[in-house]
């Protein structure tokens, strides 16, 4: 992933993937709230992925209720899905790792300033 928006793009699509797995019949508008996007991205995310052939809408009830339909993942987007878990856990463990780094130097930091604060300070009189 070579900028910003690629990353978030590619986080949404995993993590659309991820919820549709676990609850294929959630709601376009359900999906929208639980991830803070709106419903109209929602539904060009949805339909994007339909048209990557990674999920499909199936009528889990023959009815003629909206409600009534599941989005499913294809083998396609089973497969995606690792493959984007992988490169999702990759940046994570990368992010983890920075902001360590940068809470271990922030803490030598505040270690240097008290230690500074606490020692006497020499007068200029005293020869």
């Amino acid at each position: 992933m070579s900028s910003i928006h690629d990353q978030q793009t590619e986080d949404l699509r995993f993590r659309v993937l991820k919820l549709l797995q676990e609850r294929p019949d959630i709601s376009q508008r359900d999906l929208a709230r639980q991830l803070g996007i709106s419903h109209g991205k929602m539904n060009y995310c949805l339909k994007a992925l339909m048209d990557k052939g990674l999920v499909k809408l199936e009528n889990f009830q023959n009815s003629q209720h909206k409600f009534n339909y599941a989005y499913l993942l294809t083998p396609a987007g089973i497969t995606e899905k690792a493959a984007l878990t992988g490169r999702f856990l990759k940046r994570k463990m990368a992010e983890y790792e920075a902001l360590q780094a940068e809470i271990e130097a922030l803490k030598a930091e505040v270690g240097q300033a008290a230690t500074a604060a606490a020692s006497p300070c020499r007068s200029s009189t005293e020869s």
